[in-house]
């Protein structure tokens, strides 16, 4: 008989109403050397002001989303602490002062953020009450704590435990309840080494406490109590502590083939060898939507930077004939002279007017406008500076001022050689030995962010791994066997080339979608669209938040959704590819692996659907076997507190890629910030990486190729995860707890399941169907919800995994004889 496997796109959750349930600056980044344009005089502000890495501290979410909508490039490096937002600033001088002015706190050179490791003594100061031992609360619908996570992991040495919990109390703010944390030392031990726990609040909404701390001993049991006389305890869990050796552990087993950052060119050019070399498991797809290219407007702002400067920008590009241009603003003797504009070859000589006494009267508004008129095609734009009026009298140039793309002002340390000018075809590297639409599809995305260069080192190793082992290692030749992997090693070559050759600060495409008063050449390392804020759901063309409108931001959306041939070709691609079930956009360097939900609207922080218990659950399964492997090569851990919804455990990021292919088209869509903070046992604090750590470095530390080693780790899991589920036709199992049977008093039930799977039940009567309520979490980030049964009560259900299967192959789409959904009856006895 065929198996019944189902992939349900996955929306807003349906509700249960009822009163019988009550469910309770980067290190690689150097400032650019300046150097003269052609031609006989300078253009004003043709150099950048220098930029650098600050560390900063915001008092919350709120602050960040306005720092952000302000311009400033915030994406990466930051961290929750009890005081707010810690996280990396690249900036000038004058921006840090704006940045104080905002009411930001600046922290310099900060190593970064520790969690205290002393026992405060808990809340005992502030009038915490004390439970006797023995008498904590069972949990059941009553209780006002909640302990969401206890996690235990090691790490060169040293262990750590990190610890959540909620309180119903959570969102009071007159007082604010407090939360105390307590430890034992192992089974049998007394409770102690009491710990006030950090309050998190964003946008407004009280979300959980929470610590990160140290201890050298495991503890068996932990126990949290409310300032309120709440009071949980709970089991600790092993976070990364007993993975599976790494495909790297077999001495036959072929790694570590790339020796350096790769720019697009190289990393392109290698993707097309492998096609070439192995063709039985390779070929390249060429992605339908040219890049809009690296390639600028020649440009100059003559007149320095009042209202007297005029901003001047060729029709061609620089490549293509806009260098050749000059323009001369020239003084003439005489009295009542006009404005004109003489054209010699590639030449623009300005006339500048005179009045009735002889002296100069041609403003720069006039000025612009004659350019624009005149110039015979060559000049494109020619306006005021900066939204100025242009109302200043104009002075002649005394000489030709040439115009640049400033293409060829090369950063200190760019590579050797010339980048290809013009719009580029993104190659998407396809490995797979059944490449027909059979195996289950895995989109790794690289390099969205420009001035990412792990990213793509990381995907190439990747690469090399699948089709050098394949003949030789059991493991890769499943992988290859039984998935159909597509490599995007830079999804943005034309960023990815300006931080490699002129600004090492790039993150955003080249485009430049502003208006007249920030297109001077000023603003040229400030142009260009976050390519991960330009896709559809949860946009901030839809009111979702952590996307700019400015297109100075770091975070600029885009003019609307999908304006960037970047995103366009993803959309194409998993369109064209349905096969496609897994996808990794691969970013750096905050140490984090997300999913859904990405974004919110501030105002009420109201998230995009999350995933529904099940999914939920198989992301964090996934999770834990990626990571483990990250971890198996140098000890890193990405913790606990940096895993999940992106929303929940770092901010909001509207329109970016997850959203999209997860709620439009099913794909389990991950991300992830490859780098971040590594232990170190010298300080006994972490210490955050960059976005081009040195490529040696310290390899316990802070390394290119260590990164890339360890995260081309984790992704070769991802691919065994796929083809995993590829071949999964087990169904789950499910049950109801503590079961049917007659109760003399209200119980609280739950539901268990074997393994990930979303639960559709009912409770009255009907037969369960794809429409029947889901089984949700308690609250995001905690386990399944507790029903407290009143009266007799028969609940119907059946179980979906991850893969589709349906438990007892039943079919929720029809009525059948045989209708195999589970069932259960809590019958209440009444006195």
């Amino acid at each position: 008989m065929r198996r019944r496997r189902l992939r349900i796109a996955l929306l807003a959750l349906p509700a249960l109403v009822g009163t019988v349930l009550t469910a309770t600056t980067p290190a690689g980044a150097d400032p650019a050397d300046p150097t003269a344009t052609a031609g006989s005089h300078r253009s004003h502000l043709e150099d950048r002001e220098p930029v650098r890495l600050v560390r900063i501290q915001l008092a919350g979410a709120d602050m960040m989303d306005r720092v952000v909508a302000a311009g400033f490039d915030l994406e990466h490096g930051l961290r929750r602490v009890p005081a707010g937002i810690e996280g990396e600033a690249v900036v000038t001088a004058a921006q840090v002062a704006e940045l104080r002015a905002m009411g930001v706190r600046i922290l310099g050179d900060a190593e970064g953020f520790a969690w205290s490791d002393d026992a405060d003594g808990g809340l005992g100061a502030s009038g915490a009450r004390t439970v006797a031992p023995g008498h904590e609360p069972t949990a059941g619908h009553e209780q006002t704590v909640r302990i969401v996570r206890a996690d235990w992991f090691t790490t060169k040495g040293q262990g750590f435990l990190y610890v959540e919990a909620r309180t119903t109390e959570g969102a009071q703010s007159d007082p604010v309840v407090g939360m105390q944390l307590e430890n034992d030392s192992g089974r049998g031990t007394p409770f102690g080494f009491a710990r006030t726990m950090s309050r998190f609040v964003d946008s407004g909404q009280y979300m959980f406490h929470r610590n990160l701390f140290k201890l050298d001993t495991r503890p068996k049991q932990i126990r949290v109590t409310s300032s309120t006389g709440g009071v949980a305890t709970g089991s600790v869990s092993d976070w990364l502590e007993d993975a599976p050796p790494p495909l790297t552990a077999n001495p036959r087993y072929r790694w570590n083939f790339v020796d350096g950052y790769q720019h697009p060119q190289q990393l392109y050019g290698r993707a097309e060898e492998i096609a070439r070399q192995y063709p039985d498991i390779a070929e390249i797809v060429y992605l339908p939507y040219r890049t809009n290219g690296y390639q600028r407007k020649a440009q100059a702002t003559i007149g320095g930077t009042g209202e007297v400067a005029v901003v001047v920008s060729s029709a061609a590009w620089g490549h293509e004939g806009g260098n050749d241009i000059t323009v001369e603003l020239v003084e003439r003797p005489g009295a009542g002279l006009p404005l004109q504009v003489e054209v010699a070859g590639s030449a623009v000589r300005v006339l500048l007017a005179t009045d009735a006494s002889g002296g100069l009267a041609s403003t720069a508004a006039e000025v612009a406008t004659a350019l624009r008129t005149g110039s015979q095609g060559l000049i494109d734009r020619a306006h005021a500076y900066r939204g100025n009026a242009g109302t200043g009298v104009v002075a002649p140039t005394g000489g030709p001022v040439a115009l640049t793309d400033f293409l060829d002002q090369l950063r200190a340390g760019a590579p050797e050689g010339e980048v290809p000018r013009g719009p580029a075809t993104i190659p998407v590297l396809r490995i797979g030995k059944h490449r027909d639409g059979r195996k289950p599809g895995v989109l790794i995305q690289a390099q969205d962010h420009a001035r990412e260069w792990v990213p793509a080192t990381t995907t190439l190793e990747t690469a090399e791994r699948l089709v050098h082992n394949y003949r030789t290692d059991r493991e890769t030749k499943k992988i290859v066997d039984d998935t159909d992997i597509f490599l995007i090693l830079s999804n943005n070559p034309d960023g990815a080339n300006y931080s490699f050759y002129n600004f090492a600060s790039q993150r955003r495409n080249m485009t430049n979608h502003c208006p007249d008063e920030n297109a001077d050449p000023g603003r040229r390392d400030s142009w260009g669209v976050d390519l991960n804020r330009n896709y559809r759901v949860g946009s901030g063309h839809d009111g979702y938040a952590g996307a700019s409108t400015s297109c100075v931001s770091n975070t600029y959306q885009g003019p609307e959704k999908l304006s960037e041939p970047e995103a366009k070709n993803i959309i194409w691609l998993v369109e064209r590819y349905r096969n496609i079930k897994f996808m990794m956009s691969v970013h750096s360097n905050g140490g984090q692996l997300f999913w859904q939900p990405g974004a919110y609207i501030a105002d009420g922080r109201i998230t995009t659907p999350r995933p529904p218990l099940g999914d939920e659950a198989f992301y964090w399964q996934s999770a834990a076997r990626i990571l483990s492997q990250v971890k198996a090569y140098r000890e890193t851990v990405v913790t606990p507190e940096n895993v999940g919804g992106s929303s929940d455990v770092l901010y909001s990021s509207a329109g970016n890629v997850r959203e999209d292919l997860y709620h439009t088209y099913g794909i389990y869509s991950f991300g992830w910030e490859v780098g971040g903070s590594v232990y170190n046992p010298a300080t006994g604090n972490w210490q955050g990486g960059s976005f081009q750590p040195p490529w040696v470095g310290d390899p316990q530390l802070v390394s290119g190729h260590a990164e890339t080693m360890e995260y081309a780790n984790g992704i070769m899991e991802m691919f065994r995860i796929a083809a995993e589920w590829g071949r999964d036709r087990k169904d789950p199992t499910s049950r109801l707890v503590p079961g049917g049977g007659r109760y003399h008093r209200p119980v609280d039930v739950r539901f268990e399941t074997s393994e990930p799977a979303t639960i559709y039940y009912t409770t009255d009567g009907s037969r369960p169907t794809l429409e029947s309520p889901r089984y949700q979490a308690t609250e995001f980030r905690e386990p399944g919800e507790v029903f407290h049964v009143t009266q007799t009560t028969t609940f119907k259900w059946f179980s979906v995994d991850a893969a589709g299967n349906i438990e007892r192959d039943y079919d929720p789409t029809r009525r059948d004889r045989r209708d195999r959904y589970r069932t259960a009856t809590i019958t209440i006895l009444r006195r």
